[in-house]
C-alpha cells in the first residue's frame, strides 16, 4: 500500500519555522468550495458571490496589527470597485470581527470567520504548529467570476503583509 504523500508549506512567525497543514490551491485551478460564517451568523459560500471577483484576505486574527492594517489596506484600494468583493477569513468570532469592521469603518470589506469550517485544512493554511497553531496562516488569493485562481500568495513570514501590489495586479 503506498503512502499518501502529505504536502506542506513552510513559513515564518517571527523568524521561528513554522508548517501548514497543505499548500494553497494552485493558480488556473478552481478554488474550493467553503462554508464560513458572516456577521449575522449566516453560512456564506463561493456560491454566495457568483459573478464577482473575490479577493480572499486570509489572517490569523483581527486582535494583531498586521491583520488589521490588511484589512484597512484593501477597504481602501478596492474602495473604487464595484466588480470585487474583498472577503476577510480568520478564525475570530463573527462578533470580534463585526465589532473590528465596524469600528475601522470597512465597507469594501466582508469579515468571514472560518471557525467552524475545514477553510484552513481545504486551502492548505491551518498552522500545525508554532505558538499560533490552529489558526490560518496569512495569505491572499484572487478569484475570477467563476472562482478560478489567478493569483495565490502565501505570506513567507506571518508579521508581514502581503504584497498588495500584486494581488491588485492579478484582478
Amino acid at each position: 500500500m503506498q503512502k499518501k504523500e502529505i504536502k506542506m508549506s513552510k513559513i515564518t512567525f517571527k523568524g521561528s519555522p513554522v508548517v501548514t497543514a497543505g499548500e494553497l490551491p494552485a493558480v488556473g485551478s478552481k478554488a474550493p468550495d467553503f462554508r464560513l460564517v458572516g456577521a449575522d451568523l449566516s453560512e456564506k459560500t463561493l456560491e454566495s458571490y457568483a459573478g464577482k471577483k473575490k479577493i480572499l484576505t486570509v489572517n490569523p486574527s483581527y486582535d494583531t496589527g498586521v491583520c488589521q492594517k490588511t484589512a484597512r489596506e484593501f477597504n481602501q484600494r478596492m474602495s473604487a470597485r464595484d466588480d470585487v468583493v474583498v472577503l476577510a477569513v480568520s478564525g475570530d468570532l463573527p462578533f470580534a470581527q463585526k465589532r473590528f469592521c465596524e469600528a475601522e469603518s470597512l465597507s469594501n470589506v466582508e469579515a468571514l470567520s472560518c471557525f467552524r469550517s475545514s477553510f484552513g485544512e481545504d486551502y492548505g493554511l491551518t498552522m500545525v504548529d508554532g505558538p499560533l497553531q490552529g489558526l490560518t496562516a496569512r495569505a491572499v488569493l484572487v478569484l475570477d467570476e467563476t472562482n478560478t485562481v489567478k493569483h495565490r500568495q502565501l505570506v513567507p513570514e506571518i508579521v508581514q503583509e502581503p504584497n498588495y501590489d500584486e494581488v491588485i495586479a492579478a484582478l
